[in-house]
């Protein structure tokens, strides 16, 4: 996006604010999904706009706000679409920040929207920074934080440490019956190939390789299988 040099500096001084409504609005966010977790997909997306040649400033704002919307989505176990509430979210935002730019703040609401894709049938992200925002966020679920993070949400909903893949495989998600495991076997060893720039693929592979080890390691120990005779 292209931007005059007074729009950009304006947006650039309003990030300091918009981190202070973003850390408001995510206080009482389980950790999971806390600002930690919004400042790392930060981290990734800048990284991935180098290398995809996206627009930084655009996705500092989109990263930021990806996540606005998930503390309703925890509340009512998944009834509500984060993506989709924190888009209108963002947009209310984005106004009180006094941004008029009418197509970077359809741009920057697009990317929250996009990065929770996963309906069939339908288009994913189309724009670059949709694409680079989409991959970002989902790198902080794989490798060691992705592992940290899906023991962190088993253990605040009272499901198990672990369960073998049969078991896993049969049940539901928010249940008693759920684990880190059946987030792993149903969604997360997935998720490289889903990625959409060619470097989140390839950084997810790379995580994706620890987050095998370690759950090969885990039905071994559960099963005894690693001790010595």
């Amino acid at each position: 996006m292209m931007y005059s040099p007074e729009e950009k500096r304006f947006l650039r001084c309003q990030l300091p604010r918009l981190e202070g409504l973003v850390e408001e609005r995510l206080r009482l966010t389980p950790a999971c999904h806390a600002l930690d977790h919004t400042q790392r997909v930060r981290r990734a997306a800048a990284k991935l706009a180098g290398l995809e040649g996206a627009d930084p400033l655009l996705l500092d704002y989109a990263a930021l706000l990806h996540d606005i919307g998930r503390a309703q989505e925890l509340a009512d176990q998944g009834k509500t679409c984060h993506a989709e509430l924190g888009a209108e979210i963002s947009r209310q935002i984005l106004a009180e920040l006094g941004i008029e730019n009418a197509g970077f703040v359809d741009a920057v609401c697009d990317c929250v929207r996009q990065h929770r894709f996963r309906r069939r049938g339908q288009a994913g992200p189309q724009s670059l920074e949709a694409k680079v925002l989409y991959d970002a966020d989902k790198l902080d679920s794989l490798g060691a934080i992705g592992l940290a993070r899906a023991f962190h949400f088993a253990g605040r909903i009272g499901a198990k440490v672990h369960n073998s893949a049969e078991l896993a495989m049969n049940s539901k998600s928010y249940s008693s019956e759920d684990s880190a495991y059946r987030e792993y076997l149903v969604k997360l060893r997935r998720l490289p190939e889903k990625m959409l720039t060619e470097n989140g693929r390839k950084m997810g592979r790379r995580r994706l390789l620890l987050m095998q080890q370690f759950f090969d390691s885990l039905n071994l120990e559960c099963l005894g299988a690693d001790l010595l005779d």
